[in-house]
């Protein structure tokens, strides 16, 4: 009898639900069992903020390590927690399609973010988020929050904030798509690079089970986020950055094409905004290209933390196909 896969997962409700659902599609087809191997991260037991633990692979770490000691065979992130570099020993092996990308917002008495009288205390322990509220000049007030889906939506319930901004994809993968208020538009905030994605990873030398999980991989989602991903390490910034980026595939008159819009935010909610487009197989290209102009719009100066970027033309650019583009500063 063939023994079940070893999938290793966070405990978190969120993290098992993602992890449920990868189980099953495995299941459905491959045929073979999967049994959840629950790991528990630092991310999951520390309150601290994830810039204080040092944001990129807080969560991702544990998971990694099970991977290597073989007490895993495959690990189910959410995407938008992975580090940018690639780890030794282990691949993508699928990237399954996506959730919607988008964030929500979970307001009390149902408002929307138009609606939330200046001065009222929105939480969110992402500086993308906040900054890009900032952006916004709706007078509201940014409250670092930590905890699960629960405990966060308790808050508004409590009257300990008026509203929290979510991923879409995560309330809707707990089937608690009711508590959204509004689901804002990539125009006011634009997600994580990554957001709504599933990552399955497994070892290099394991290339049975790379085989078997290759089947739930899906070429325009994988696309997609690449692109986001290389804009994030061309920028040389983490998963708790103030970065945000979308890319959406469409088929344009050469041939299937990646749409990528990106922004760095300012706590004080400065913002330096571009957009620019590219072929589908040259999607990490198109990230980096995009990440450039970033930089040349003025992007550093809004990212403090960021290493000093080395010269005139921190990115050389690539001989690839032009991208067109828009941008705008804003103060």
């Amino acid at each position: 009898m063939t023994a079940p896969l070893r999938l290793g997962t966070r405990r978190s409700a969120l993290a098992l639900a993602q992890s449920g659902h990868v189980a099953d599609a495995v299941r459905a087809a491959t045929g073979r069992e999967v049994q959840l191997v629950e790991v528990t991260t630092l991310g999951d037991v520390s309150r601290e903020a994830l810039t204080a633990l040092g944001g990129t692979g807080v969560f991702v770490s544990a998971l990694r390590e099970a991977l290597l000691a073989a007490e895993v065979d495959f690990a189910v992130h959410s995407l938008k927690d992975l580090p940018t570099a690639a780890p030794d020993g282990i691949g993508l092996a699928a990237v399954p399609v996506r959730e919607d990308p988008r964030d929500a917002l979970a307001a009390r008495d149902g408002l929307t973010l138009g609606e939330l009288p200046a001065g009222s205390r929105v939480g969110t322990g992402s500086p993308r988020r906040a900054a890009q509220l900032a952006a916004l000049g709706l007078g509201l007030q940014t409250v670092p929050i930590r905890g699960n889906v629960d405990t966060r939506l308790r808050l508004v319930t409590d009257g300990e904030v008026d509203a929290v901004v979510l991923a879409r994809a995560g309330l809707s993968r707990l089937g608690r798509l009711d508590e959204v208020t509004e689901t804002l538009d990539p125009l006011q905030m634009l997600p994580a690079p990554g957001q709504g994605a599933l990552a399955v990873e497994c070892r290099l030398d394991d290339t049975a089970t790379a085989q078997l999980l290759a089947v739930l991989d899906a070429p325009l989602t994988r696309a997609a986020v690449t692109a986001e991903r290389a804009l994030l390490a061309a920028l040389e910034a983490g998963c708790a950055a103030p970065v945000g980026a979308l890319a959406e595939t469409a088929e344009g008159d050469d041939g299937p094409e990646i749409y990528l819009r990106g922004v760095v935010a300012a706590p004080d909610g400065a913002a330096v905004r571009l957009s620019a487009t590219g072929p589908l197989a040259d999607a990490d290209g198109l990230g980096r290209r995009l990440a450039a102009e970033l930089f040349d719009a003025g992007a550093a100066e809004l990212m403090p933390d960021r290493p000093p970027v080395p010269g005139p033309d921190p990115l050389p650019r690539r001989p690839n196909p032009p991208t067109t583009q828009t941008g705008e500063r804003v103060p």
